[in-house]
């Protein structure tokens, strides 16, 4: 039986929770390399992506209701606490799983990854949650803090988020962020055309991926059946996974053909190859980063595309490219800026427990630190595009107006996307909140350098 209960989902998501939690394991990348490695189907692979992130989304939910029933927490193992948070997010929010089941696996685990105490203990704790229910959130008096439990945000991110947008807009963007988020993909298309993103979708689903077209990005899909990169056609480089408003970075920099094109933060490459896909013989695209096994994934990202022969990846520090690269290189520079990742809640829910205020106002400095080294390798004329996946506006329009007010030779206007995303709004700069389109949350600002 042991060896069986080892391929369950509810036995793997302990697993994974315990490493995401332990070692700092990215929730994203440690589902999909479980499923692989395991082979799971459809049907569990599902189970096992909604048990990890489930669980990682509401765990100050969890924490708050699992918190009376422990009396000493801290000589509980950390893979016991998982386990209890896992059976404690099914219970609350799986309706539609029988407690029984839920039990049953859970002792089974506790009783083969522990020992007859470990049994007993967890078999003790979820009795007692099951007789006696879990105390309200609504109890909570305090509203910012109420919101932080309800949500499961810390604390600090609600009061700096209500400070910037208000509470009504900061309770929308933390509800949306415990959905699930969409698997969506980009078309590797030059040039898409209706007819030929219309045939791409008729190839997908006669190899058994379900899609439907994005609202967000003309090039986008999302896939409501199937797996993608277990899929033949990622497999040929015809797909890259990768979030909607993620794309419209390189999107609102209308790429041409010709264009030498600087980005100056690029691992894994998908940006990059978005950009390459645009290009031809005598266009190229520079990218950068400041490790070397992070180039070499740059590089295989462009080799599965097919689009390494206008690729040139480097190991490089950003920040140091005035000094590597000639002055008036580049006709575009994309800087997608390391941040705080803050509008990835959705899709890596654990970054919200790991991030400081602290955190962010130390990222404004490199941030701005690379947008003056790569200032002087922008031809006149050209455009820079500053872009971050956060939605603290320490890290983005403050950014923009910091570089601005030292760069006279720079003026910012309005970001532009191919279906007008927000254009009706007063900002130059373009913010996707996680409650706007179900995506990403991703900020982007468009540079012009003046010609004298």
């Amino acid at each position: 039986m042991s060896n069986k209960l080892r391929e369950t989902p509810r036995y793997l998501a302990v697993e994974l929770l315990t490493r995401i939690n332990q070692q700092g394991t990215y929730s994203n990348l440690g589902i999909n390399q479980v499923i692989k490695k395991h082979q799971l189907d459809e049907k569990d692979a599902h189970f096992f992506t909604n048990l990890v992130y489930g669980t990682l989304q509401h765990r100050l939910t969890l924490e708050y209701w699992l918190q009376p029933f422990i009396n000493q927490p801290q000589k509980v193992a950390p893979w016991v606490h998982e386990l209890l948070l896992l059976s404690l997010y099914q219970m609350q929010y799986l309706t539609a799983v029988p407690e029984w089941a839920i039990f049953n696996e859970a002792i089974d685990i506790a009783k083969v990854k522990g020992h007859a105490g470990t049994r007993r203990f967890v078999t003790a704790v979820l009795r007692s949650i099951q007789r006696q229910g879990v105390r309200a959130v609504k109890e909570i008096k305090d509203t910012t803090k109420r919101l932080s439990i309800e949500t499961s945000t810390p604390l600090w991110l609600v009061k700096e988020l209500t400070a910037e947008l208000g509470l009504k807009k900061t309770a929308a963007i933390l509800a949306t962020t415990n959905e699930p988020s969409k698997n969506s993909i980009r078309f590797n298309i030059s040039q898409p055309t209706e007819e030929k993103l219309t045939q791409t979708i008729k190839d997908l689903r006669a190899e058994g991926l379900e899609v439907e077209r994005s609202q967000v990005t003309f090039r986008a899909g999302i896939v409501t059946a199937g797996f993608a990169p277990t899929s033949p056609a990622y497999q040929r480089g015809e797909l890259s996974v990768q979030d909607e408003s993620a794309m419209l970075a390189v999107e609102s920099m209308q790429i041409k053909p010709g264009d030498q094109v600087l980005d100056a933060c690029a691992a894994p490459g998908g940006k990059t190859t978005q950009i390459a896909i645009e290009l031809n013989e005598s266009g190229r695209v520079t990218a950068l980063d400041i490790h070397a096994h992070k180039v070499k994934l740059i590089e295989a990202n462009a080799k599965r595309i097919g689009v390494a022969d206008y690729v040139q990846a480097q190991q490089l520090d950003a920040r140091e490219v005035a000094k590597k690269f000639a002055v008036a290189s580049f006709d575009k520079i994309l800087v997608d800026a390391p941040c705080s990742g803050l509008g990835l809640l959705r899709r890596k829910p654990e970054i919200k427990y790991d991030k400081r205020l602290a955190d962010s106002q130390k990222l404004q400095q490199i941030q701005l630190a690379i947008l003056n080294a790569v200032a002087p390798t922008l031809k006149e004329g050209g455009q820079l595009t500053y872009s971050t996946c956060t939605i603290l506006q320490g890290e983005n329009q403050d950014v923009v107006d910091r570089f601005l007010a030292q760069h006279s030779e720079f003026e910012q206007i309005k970001t532009k996307t191919h279906y007008g995303i927000k254009d009706e709004r007063e900002e130059l700069s373009l913010t996707i909140y996680p409650d706007d389109f179900k995506s990403d949350g991703f900020f982007i600002a468009t540079l012009i350098k003046k010609s004298r």
